[in-house]
Protein backbone atom coordinates (compact mmCIF):
# COMPACT_ATOMS: atom_id res chain seq x y z
CA UNK A 1 0.00 0.00 0.00
CA UNK A 2 1.36 3.37 -1.00
CA UNK A 3 0.32 6.16 1.40
CA UNK A 4 0.93 9.76 0.29
CA UNK A 5 1.02 12.72 2.66
CA UNK A 6 0.36 16.34 1.78
CA UNK A 7 -0.82 19.60 3.28
CA UNK A 8 -4.57 19.71 3.90
CA UNK A 9 -6.44 21.94 1.46
CA UNK A 10 -9.91 23.47 1.71
CA UNK A 11 -10.88 21.15 -1.16
CA UNK A 12 -10.34 18.23 1.26
CA UNK A 13 -13.01 19.50 3.65
CA UNK A 14 -15.83 17.12 2.67
CA UNK A 15 -13.60 14.02 2.73
CA UNK A 16 -11.97 15.06 6.00
CA UNK A 17 -15.32 15.81 7.66
CA UNK A 18 -16.64 12.43 6.52
CA UNK A 19 -13.61 10.76 8.12
CA UNK A 20 -13.96 12.76 11.34
CA UNK A 21 -17.68 12.04 11.53
CA UNK A 22 -17.07 8.29 11.09
CA UNK A 23 -14.37 8.24 13.78
CA UNK A 24 -15.50 7.15 17.22
CA UNK A 25 -15.20 9.70 20.04
CA UNK A 26 -14.43 12.64 17.74
CA UNK A 27 -15.97 15.84 19.10
CA UNK A 28 -17.07 17.67 15.98
CA UNK A 29 -18.90 20.95 16.57
CA UNK A 30 -20.27 23.86 14.58
CA UNK A 31 -16.84 25.44 15.06
CA UNK A 32 -15.66 22.85 12.52
CA UNK A 33 -17.75 24.41 9.73
CA UNK A 34 -16.23 24.79 6.27
CA UNK A 35 -15.91 28.55 6.85
CA UNK A 36 -14.11 28.12 10.18
CA UNK A 37 -11.79 25.37 8.95
CA UNK A 38 -10.97 27.47 5.88
CA UNK A 39 -10.02 30.41 8.11
CA UNK A 40 -7.99 28.11 10.39
CA UNK A 41 -6.04 26.65 7.45
CA UNK A 42 -5.42 30.18 6.10
CA UNK A 43 -4.08 31.33 9.48
CA UNK A 44 -2.00 28.18 9.97
CA UNK A 45 -0.47 27.25 6.60
CA UNK A 46 1.71 24.14 6.28
CA UNK A 47 0.55 22.68 9.61
CA UNK A 48 -2.43 20.42 8.77
CA UNK A 49 -2.06 17.27 6.69
CA UNK A 50 -3.94 14.46 4.98
CA UNK A 51 -2.87 10.93 4.18
CA UNK A 52 -4.22 9.46 0.95
CA UNK A 53 -4.29 6.08 -0.74
CA UNK A 54 -5.27 6.21 -4.43
CA UNK A 55 -6.57 9.78 -3.87
CA UNK A 56 -8.86 8.64 -1.00
CA UNK A 57 -8.33 10.52 2.29
CA UNK A 58 -7.53 7.82 4.87
CA UNK A 59 -6.06 10.09 7.55
CA UNK A 60 -6.21 13.74 8.52
CA UNK A 61 -4.88 16.06 11.16
CA UNK A 62 -5.87 19.68 11.81
CA UNK A 63 -3.22 21.68 13.63
CA UNK A 64 -2.18 25.25 14.27
CA UNK A 65 -0.33 27.59 16.57
CA UNK A 66 -0.89 30.64 18.69
CA UNK A 67 2.70 31.71 18.02
CA UNK A 68 4.05 30.17 21.26
CA UNK A 69 2.59 26.66 21.36
CA UNK A 70 1.32 24.22 18.80
CA UNK A 71 -2.15 22.71 19.00
CA UNK A 72 -3.14 19.41 17.45
CA UNK A 73 -6.90 19.76 17.04
CA UNK A 74 -8.28 16.69 15.26
CA UNK A 75 -6.50 13.49 14.22
CA UNK A 76 -8.25 10.54 12.61
CA UNK A 77 -7.28 7.51 10.56
CA UNK A 78 -9.82 5.42 8.69
CA UNK A 79 -10.48 2.26 10.70
CA UNK A 80 -9.41 0.04 7.79
CA UNK A 81 -5.98 1.72 7.66
CA UNK A 82 -5.07 1.81 11.35
CA UNK A 83 -1.96 0.07 12.63
CA UNK A 84 0.10 1.16 9.62
CA UNK A 85 1.82 4.17 11.22
CA UNK A 86 -0.38 6.68 9.37
CA UNK A 87 -1.46 8.44 12.57
CA UNK A 88 2.11 8.47 13.88
CA UNK A 89 3.37 9.95 10.61
CA UNK A 90 0.67 12.64 10.62
CA UNK A 91 1.55 13.63 14.20
CA UNK A 92 5.26 13.73 13.31
CA UNK A 93 4.52 15.93 10.28
CA UNK A 94 2.72 18.37 12.58
CA UNK A 95 5.43 18.47 15.25
CA UNK A 96 8.11 18.81 12.53
CA UNK A 97 6.18 21.73 10.99
CA UNK A 98 6.02 23.38 14.41
CA UNK A 99 9.72 22.76 15.07
CA UNK A 100 10.51 24.34 11.69
CA UNK A 101 9.05 27.64 12.97
CA UNK A 102 10.61 27.35 16.44
CA UNK A 103 7.71 25.85 18.40
CA UNK A 104 8.86 23.00 20.63
CA UNK A 105 5.77 22.28 22.71
CA UNK A 106 2.48 21.00 21.33
CA UNK A 107 -0.79 20.51 23.18
CA UNK A 108 -3.80 18.41 22.28
CA UNK A 109 -7.19 17.53 23.69
CA UNK A 110 -8.52 13.97 23.84
CA UNK A 111 -12.09 12.95 24.63
CA UNK A 112 -11.99 11.36 28.11
CA UNK A 113 -13.85 8.31 26.73
CA UNK A 114 -11.36 7.77 23.90
CA UNK A 115 -9.02 5.29 25.56
CA UNK A 116 -7.59 4.14 22.21
CA UNK A 117 -6.42 7.68 21.41
CA UNK A 118 -5.03 8.12 24.91
CA UNK A 119 -2.96 4.94 24.56
CA UNK A 120 -1.82 6.02 21.07
CA UNK A 121 -0.50 9.37 22.30
CA UNK A 122 1.13 7.85 25.38
CA UNK A 123 2.92 5.34 23.13
CA UNK A 124 4.37 8.31 21.21
CA UNK A 125 5.70 9.95 24.38
CA UNK A 126 2.91 12.45 25.03
CA UNK A 127 2.14 13.05 28.70
CA UNK A 128 -1.11 13.76 30.51
CA UNK A 129 -0.87 17.10 32.29
CA UNK A 130 -1.89 16.83 35.92
CA UNK A 131 -1.10 20.40 36.94
CA UNK A 132 -3.64 22.12 34.67
CA UNK A 133 -7.34 21.86 33.93
CA UNK A 134 -9.04 23.09 30.80
CA UNK A 135 -11.80 25.66 31.21
CA UNK A 136 -14.05 26.91 28.42
CA UNK A 137 -16.26 29.97 28.14
CA UNK A 138 -19.01 30.18 25.54
CA UNK A 139 -20.34 33.66 24.82
CA UNK A 140 -22.91 32.18 22.42
CA UNK A 141 -26.34 30.79 23.19
CA UNK A 142 -25.33 27.87 20.95
CA UNK A 143 -24.00 25.13 23.22
CA UNK A 144 -22.68 23.10 20.25
CA UNK A 145 -20.08 25.58 19.08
Amino acid sequence: MNVSYREMQVADYDAVMALWNETEHMLIREADSRENVTAYLDKNPNMSFVATVHSKVVGAVLAGTDGRRGYLQHLAVDEGYRGQRIGKTLVEKVTDAFAHIGISKTHLFVNTENEQAQMFYKSMGWEVRQEVKMYSFNSSANLDI
